[in-house]
């Protein structure tokens, strides 16, 4: 079947990416390609994401295989998406409807004392430089207009989302107390990336636009020990954070672009 699908990277094992794989899985009738790092069989991966949903084709779920430390990695899940893209349609019709790239990772220092070499790398690694080379790798799924009406969506359909995964902790404007140095500064820098790629978007007339989102605090591994402590009163089990994120993508409007946007659809100040 030719036309649009949802990418989530990473998804398929855990955390918010799995409970937006689900989320697609449960509200869309779209193929839904995920990814994942492990070393379990497609199967067994498969099962896991589709235990708790019902009357989803497991068909829709296709998995792809990437480590963030990667680039290789990367560079041939993205080419294993192309092959399966031919193998189940017309791959010139096949194009990004909604992608959220997740990748993250937190190392909370409290002072300047406590940054350590390894997971300052670390962190710029798996939060901004493994969401740059997502974008040099799988961007080219994102539709043109000519793919969009070569697929009879129609001059009306609304622009593709390419979405990553930041936090409000990257507002140097909202940077009330201090702190989590390394995590901080990455989500800045992505920032900036979504920014740029948007404007590269938009450049080159791509039917797509790229923004931010923050989920809030979700409670997975990534933040346990800091459910709670948040300013705000925005701590989220997985699925009600992806609900939340799924449906503030959807209504965003091609001028809202290049921006970050909170789980309750409002602005992040810079």
């Amino acid at each position: 079947m030719s036309g649009p699908f949802i990418l989530v990277s990473p998804g398929a094992t855990r955390g918010l990416g799995l409970a937006l794989t689900r989320q697609f899985l449960r509200t869309t009738t779209l193929p839904v390609y995920t990814s994942h790092r492990t070393e379990k069989s497609d199967e067994s991966l498969k099962k896991h994401v589709l235990e708790p949903l019902k009357d989803v084709d497991p068909k829709r779920l296709r998995l792809l295989k990437i480590d963030l430390t990667s680039e290789e990695t990367i560079s041939n899940a993205a080419r294993a998406l192309q092959e399966s893209l031919a193998q189940h349609g017309d791959e010139k019709k096949s194009y990004i409807h909604t992608a959220f790239i997740t990748g993250g990772v937190l190392f909370p220092e409290k002072a300047p004392a406590d940054l350590d070499l390894a997971h300052v790398k670390e962190t710029f690694q798996i939060n901004v430089i493994s969401h740059m080379f997502m974008i040099k790798h799988f961007s080219k799924f994102l539709p043109s207009a000519k793919q969009i009406k070569a697929a009879g969506a129609g001059g009306s359909a609304g622009p593709a989302k390419w979405v990553h995964v930041s936090a409000r902790v990257g507002s140097i404007e909202d940077n009330r107390r201090g702190g989590w140095y390394s995590y901080r500064a990455s989500k800045a820098a992505l920032n900036q990336v979504v920014k740029t790629f948007d404007i590269h978007l938009k450049m080159h007339k791509a039917h797509a636009m790229c923004v931010g989102v923050h989920p809030g605090t979700v409670k997975t591994d990534l933040s346990k020990g800091y459910w709670g402590s948040e300013e705000r009163d925005e701590s989220f089990e997985p699925d009600d954070s992806a609900g939340k994120l799924v449906g503030v993508v959807e209504r965003l409007k091609s001028e809202q672009r290049g921006k970050i946007w909170d789980w309750a659809g409002k602005e992040v100040p810079p």
